[in-house]
């Protein structure tokens, strides 16, 4: 069943069939300050396993934002790759993304559900997004590819 919030004349949905694939790929990889050169193979790769793609949508259908949210639907999730074309930008739709991943009914219960942001620490606190206490608990691997 298609999950989808409504947001003034936009909607955000999480349908996969109405995804821009390439908007995605084009924006993640050209404009984004954390995947930059992120391959097209790697964008579909990352949506068609373990994510969930959420894709806001202006009142002619066209795809102007993306939010993912990388989960086992059941204890843990990831938000991420969020964006908003600058043409629709301040219009509320990127806290209208973090409204419809916390919101969504494979969601709204998991019990950590974090993220990494460079700059926008004020948007997702208003969804309750809040420092790690005790961050020298939690460890990365990096790897080779974007």
């Amino acid at each position: 069943m298609t999950f989808e919030l409504p947001c003034g004349e936009y909607v955000v949905s999480d349908d996969p069939g109405r995804l821009d694939r390439d908007l995605i790929h084009r924006w993640l990889s050209e404009s984004s300050y954390w995947a930059g050169g992120r391959t097209r193979e790697t964008v579909d790769r990352s949506l068609d396993h373990g994510s969930i793609g959420f894709g806001v949508y202006a009142p002619d259908g066209a795809m102007v934002g993306f939010a993912r949210v990388v989960t086992d639907r059941a204890t843990f999730g990831w938000l991420c790759d969020v964006f908003v074309i600058e043409e629709h930008r301040g219009k509320g739709l990127g806290g209208a993304l973090v409204q419809a991943a916390v919101e969504h009914p494979d969601l709204r219960n998991i019990k950590r559900f974090v993220l990494a942001t460079a700059d926008g620490q004020g948007l997702y606190a208003k969804y309750g997004f809040e420092v790690i206490d005790n961050p020298e608990r939690w460890m990365i691997r990096r790897g080779d590819t974007a």
